[in-house]
């Protein structure tokens, strides 16, 4: 695949969007950054400030969203606008890579942890990067299975992750773009 047939979907915040942004501008990937107003944007290549009307497509229950990932998210507007650019980022994409932990029920720690379950619910293939662990996760279906470092296998794919970004998170997204484009 070449780096320039291929766009990152994802939001700029810091931390994990802002490393693979970096990634994809140092490859030659075009990349769209899913924002709204007000947001502190770790980026600014490929901003993509969505409407109040484009944000809506994203709204999703926190009922729903907490009951699915077995926690309580704060009912504040930020952070449901965050929720809405996550599903831009994962609706766009056709491949998902997330940086972060994965709990021992099978979710994502965190609000990163919304772009795994509904990458999982679009059936999408979805790979992680367990910070702690530092190794690579696929899902399966019902569960992780831990694979090799993974490449890039779809034009459109999605990255995201925790804001608190170490140095192997860092790496393994370094990785994901020199064996995809290097």
């Amino acid at each position: 695949m070449k780096a320039a047939d291929c766009i990152l979907y994802s939001g700029a915040a810091s931390g994990a969007e802002a490393a693979f942004g970096a990634a994809a501008e140092m490859h030659g990937v075009d990349e769209v950054n899913f924002t709204f107003e007000g947001h502190r944007d770790a980026r600014n290549r490929g901003i993509r400030v969505l409407t109040h009307e484009e944000l809506k497509h994203g709204d999703v229950s926190l009922t729903y969203v907490s009951k699915l990932m077995n926690r309580s998210y704060k009912d504040t507007p930020l952070f449901k606008k965050v929720l809405q650019t996550i599903w831009h980022q994962v609706n766009n994409g056709q491949e998902v890579f997330v940086v972060g932990k994965i709990l021992d029920d099978k979710t994502v720690k965190g609000g990163t942890g919304w772009g795994a379950e509904f990458a999982k619910l679009c059936n999408k293939p979805l790979y992680v990067f367990d910070q702690e662990e530092a190794a690579w996760y696929r899902w399966a279906g019902t569960d992780f299975a831990k694979c090799g470092d993974p490449v890039v296998g779809e034009a459109h794919f999605c990255g995201t992750g925790t804001r608190l970004l170490n140095d192997a998170g860092r790496a393994a997204i370094d990785g994901v773009f020199a064996r995809s484009f290097g």
